[in-house]
């Protein structure tokens, strides 16, 4: 049993069944390329960007998560928080006049407040109604997405389109592409959110006692933490992030908002998986959250190459996620202290 229980055996023994199943299935090799094609080929490396934009949105939407895990805030409501941001952002974006530059940033600004407002409500629900934060913001995730698809569905829509979505933004506040490639800066962004987290996370006060209150409640407030102050600003950071996020899709890839856009690819919800798969490390989200999204983007490759469905993405989520809930409730009492 202390075999099996050693940190090395799994990744080990998984390994060694990929090595052995190549050798014995020749044909795997065939998928393996077609999968990795997928993910990073094409030509100009299109896939490898395709993959690399899909990870901006995963990422983001994994240090939203982060952010409430860390200090035992369960707020499983990136969904509702990520689709009021990506919708405000679109409004202002297509009804504020002025420079692209302007536009841009006040839509920015706008979607992480309206996101951060999102998030307040579930901490409003829990702190005077009693409504567990899990809950609360779960269930906040059904009106944000149905809000949204109405006003897209009817007041707000492009009547000239033959979808549900909004008018496009005002073309000079798309967010820039790199040269010669469909990724915009929205990575950036995304990579910058990462680095202020770790630095916050790693050598900041706030830091240190969002970890402690993630660890033990009763110590912060028994050690004169503000506990309510830093309940509230943290649910607001988790929620300003996901509204970035939706910010994201809007001017860097949709350039509108979409019905259904931030909800059928799942970004939220997959960020909670990356976050788990990282062990609550702030170090290990991003490239988690590069691993869900080359998943998705190889799944598609390998169903043009191989013939495979690229559902099977879905299903090797599913699989990760069984393996990280064998973990079971030991799991869940390290999730804000052992990735520190």
């Amino acid at each position: 049993m202390t075999l099996f229980r050693h940190r090395l055996f799994w990744p080990l023994a998984l390994t060694g069944a990929v090595l052995v199943s190549l050798v014995l299935f020749p044909s795997l090799w065939q998928m393996v390329l077609a999968f990795l094609d997928g993910a990073a080929g094409g030509r100009g490396h299109f896939n490898f960007f395709s993959t690399l934009s899909r990870t901006s949105l995963i990422g983001g939407m994994a240090l939203s998560v982060f952010l409430s895990f860390r200090a035992g805030l369960i707020n499983i409501g990136g969904e509702g928080q990520l689709v009021i941001g990506g919708l405000v952002a679109a409004l202002v974006g297509i009804y504020l006049p002025g420079p692209g530059v302007l536009v841009g940033v006040v839509s920015l600004l706008a979607a992480m407040l309206a996101g951060g407002l999102w998030a307040l409500l579930a901490g409003f629900f829990e702190r005077v109604l009693s409504v567990p934060l899990l809950v609360g913001s779960l269930l906040l995730n059904y009106p944000a997405s149905f809000i949204a698809s109405y006003l897209v569905s009817h007041p707000l829509r492009d009547v000239n389109s033959g979808i549900a979505q909004s008018h496009r933004i005002a073309h000079g506040a798309y967010l820039p592409r790199f040269s010669g490639t469909i990724l915009d800066y929205g990575v950036l962004l995304m990579a910058a959110f990462g680095i202020a987290i770790i630095v916050v996370d790693r050598s900041r006060v706030f830091g240190y006692r969002a970890r402690m209150q993630g660890i033990s409640p009763e110590f912060a407030r028994a050690s004169g933490f503000p506990v309510t102050r830093m309940y509230f600003q943290i649910l607001f950071g988790s929620g300003a992030i996901a509204g970035a996020v939706g910010f994201v899709a809007v001017f860097g890839i949709a350039h509108r908002y979409v019905d259904g856009m931030l909800v059928i690819p799942l970004y939220a919800w997959t960020g909670v998986v990356a976050v788990l798969l990282a062990r609550v490390n702030p170090l290990w989200v991003l490239p988690a959250a590069f691993l869900f999204a080359a998943l998705q983007t190889g799944a598609a490759g390998l169903e043009h190459s191989a013939g495979i469905p690229r559902e099977m993405a879905q299903v090797v989520q599913g699989v990760i996620i069984l393996f990280l809930a064998a973990g079971g409730q030991r799991f869940l009492q390290n999730t804000t202290g052992e990735g520190a």
